[in-house]
């Protein structure tokens, strides 16, 4: 592929590689061969040259002088993060030598990959890595921390990740903006609803804290933390009642809607204002409001499907669009993920046919402390890229014990000493985005993106696809997928007949035009991949898998004696633990704040600006009280994931539960319960 590198000075066209649902086209300025500024592409059709300030200051983050510069190794005792340089050379046959070794005495299974999406490109986060793995015949990881329960639950409503068209919500007259923190995490999602609110639109902020987008909303309203459910189905009872719903559509689209109609009868508005906290007059209110404006759009967020219940919860607002037949009008229907318009074809990039042993054991990733301390077939070597599980992974005391583990190699690919690598045995650095070619699909709207090399790779730093190699190689892997270069990866990948909507999406269409939409077309009239074809209100599949076959709500399971729900969200300035260790970042954020109520303030002698306690059977942290109504009573909210070095308190994810969700294997970080008391 031909890359900008050759070009000292200029202005070149990027794209941003954080995960988030916006995917900004960018444009990168040079001057003698560095980055000098990053702005957003005024051309790119949907984020139209904003860009958020963790992008904005990205500069300082990719020449940062903490940034590791060439391999390193442990010298000290692990967690110390004493580590001297040594040779690439040295790292791979250290590496390769201490695996081969391994899967003699303990088999492959023995060795564990742990990565996310802490870099979004498609080719280094699930291309080499995955065939490499797959061939070695390493346990399997089960990526599933973010939005596997949700995915799980909106597919039987809707039978995939098929959404609205975010550039039609322009014509948007309500927008439902329901546990997702927009204008931190979405933000051209609030560029567009400003939009439609010029020509009246009216925005509803649904959440457990009111944070910037609850402050933005023209009307918020607070609700118990996993009881989102109940409150969907509130608002489908007094649809049916009182006559606001499309009957054409539920004949025609829709199947199970009398089922529904009669099961809903049992949420009453008494009974769901008893369960979420949301007054009688603002459940019919906000009813009301679904029922008689139109288009209306609930923006779906991540938050809600952190629970115990997270599945079922975003399988029960994903039912409320078609009770008002709202995706036959442009600007109507939801918006949870759109990632099934640019389904690529995983199977060419990610080759599971190198994999011999199909029963290889699969790890849940939000289990990994319990994957490292309790399996009857110990891990023995991990493998960590494109994420920082000692401070993101659930259950984080217990991750670091087994991080702690001397029989555990640890080998850790990263920009800099993240807390994960601090107890590592091997660290390698790692190239920033701008160093690498790659393609981009956002899970948002519905663009392909192109990267190209900016920059050539800070000091010794590589790619997770040319580490890869060179441990394929020294592993003695002949395969031809190890020999792929990035631009035959790309064209793998988006060859796939499955998906009609990447038609005329090629790898020269991306050079060229830099992005390309996918050909999207209205859901409705037509068929979707649902068993029968439509929105399945009453769906057998989940029957069949024990399920309840119609929206329902379930209480969250009991997380011991704690008085107080906790929720851990994301906050404006850090993505996860990324650029909580750049200066920049945590200037703007200031402080870690616990956002608690001022009855449970006062009952406790806390005031705000107070150093807290929290704590539960799991561990505890320490944090700065915010004090106010920005929360329920009950309910204690903190915001972002700040790094936790030596002498400090701050690992709120010392408190979240391992345990999974009700489908997908999800995450459970908001279904805790903790204590609080004044230092």
């Amino acid at each position: 592929m031909p890359s900008y590198t050759q070009h000292p000075d200029g202005v070149f066209p990027s794209v941003c590689p954080l995960d988030c649902p916006d995917q900004c086209g960018l444009l990168v300025h040079k001057e003698n061969g560095k980055i000098v500024k990053i702005e957003g592409d005024p051309h790119h059709p949907v984020t139209q040259g904003a860009i958020c300030n963790k992008v904005r200051n990205m500069t300082a983050r990719i020449y940062d002088t903490k940034r590791l510069k060439y391999p390193m190794k442990r010298v000290g005792p692990k967690g110390e993060g004493t580590f001297a340089r040594i040779s690439w050379e040295e790292a791979i046959h250290t590496i390769t030598d201490r695996w081969k070794e391994m899967i003699r005495t303990h088999g492959p299974e023995s060795i564990l990959p742990y990565s996310f999406y802490g870099n979004m490109g498609n080719v280094g986060t699930e291309g080499m890595d995955r065939r490499f793995f797959n061939r070695l015949g390493a346990s399997r990881l089960d990526r599933t921390i973010c939005q596997s329960a949700g995915t799980e639950g909106y597919a039987y409503t809707m039978g995939g990740s098929f959404g609205t068209d975010p550039e039609d919500t322009i014509h948007t007259k309500l927008f439902i903006i329901w546990g997702c923190n927009t204008v931190s995490t979405n933000m051209h999602q609030v560029a567009i609803a400003e939009k439609a609110r010029k020509n009246g639109a009216q925005v509803v902020v649904i959440d457990v804290h009111k944070n910037q987008t609850g402050r933005w909303a023209d009307w918020f309203i607070p609700v118990f933390p996993g009881t989102d459910a109940a409150l969907a189905l509130g608002l489908m009872h007094i649809l049916f009642a009182e006559n606001l719903v499309d009957e054409n559509f539920l004949q025609n689209y829709t199947i199970g809607h009398e089922e529904l109609r009669q099961h809903v009868i049992q949420y009453d508005p008494v009974t769901v204002s008893s369960i979420t906290g949301v007054p009688v007059g603002d459940i019919y209110k906000l009813a009301r409001l679904y029922g008689t404006i139109s288009p209306s759009l609930i923006r779906i967020g991540n938050g809600l499907q952190h629970h115990d219940n997270g599945g079922m919860c975003i399988r029960t607002l994903a039912c409320l669009p078609a009770l008002t037949g709202q995706w036959l009008v442009k600007g109507g229907g939801a918006i949870k993920g759109n990632s099934g318009y640019l389904a690529y074809n995983a199977t060419a990039l990610q080759r599971p046919d190198l994999l011999e042993n199909k029963k290889t054991r699969l790890i849940n990733m939000n289990q990994l402390g319990d994957a490292l301390l309790g399996l009857e077939s110990p891990v023995y070597s991990l493998y960590v890229y494109n994420s920082n599980p000692a401070v993101v992974a659930p259950d984080g005391n217990r991750v670091r014990q087994g991080l702690q583990r001397e029989d555990l190699f640890t080998v850790v690919h990263d920009l800099f000493i993240t807390e994960t690598a601090r107890y590592a045995d091997l660290i390698l650095p790692a190239t920033s985005s701008f160093e690498n070619t790659d393609f981009y699909t956002s899970y948002w709207h519905h663009y392909i993106q192109i990267q190209r090399p900016v920059i050539e790779p800070y000091e010794e730093s590589k790619s997770n696809v040319d580490v890869f190699r060179l441990l394929a190689d020294a592993m003695g892997f002949e395969e031809q997928a190890f020999r792929d270069t990035e631009e035959e990866m790309i064209r793998q990948a988006l060859d796939n007949p499955r998906n009609p909507y990447l038609e005329g999406i090629t790898y020269e269409a991306l050079i060229e035009q830099q992005y390309v939409k996918a050909k999207v077309k209205p859901l409705f009239p037509g068929r979707l991949s649902t068993p029968s074809g439509k929105i399945e209100l009453y769906s057998k599949s989940m029957e069949r898998k024990g399920f309840p076959p119609l929206p329902t709500y379930t209480p969250l399971q009991e997380d011991g004696d704690y008085p107080l729900q906790f929720v851990c969200g994301p906050n404006h300035n850090f993505l996860n633990s990324t650029f909580s260790n750049n200066n920049r970042h945590v200037h703007l954020e200031k402080v870690p704040r616990l956002y608690i109520h001022t009855t449970d303030a006062e009952a406790r002698g806390i005031k705000d600006g107070d150093t807290v306690r929290i704590w539960n059977s799991r561990g505890e942290c320490e944090l700065t009280a915010s004090v106010g109504e920005q929360v329920l009573p009950g309910v204690v909210v903190s915001q972002g994931l700040w790094a936790d070095m030596p002498g400090t308190k701050q690992l709120v994810n010392s408190l979240t539960p391992s345990r999974l969700a009700d489908m997908g294997g999800g995450a459970t970080f908001f279904s805790g319960r903790v204590n609080v008391a004044g230092k």
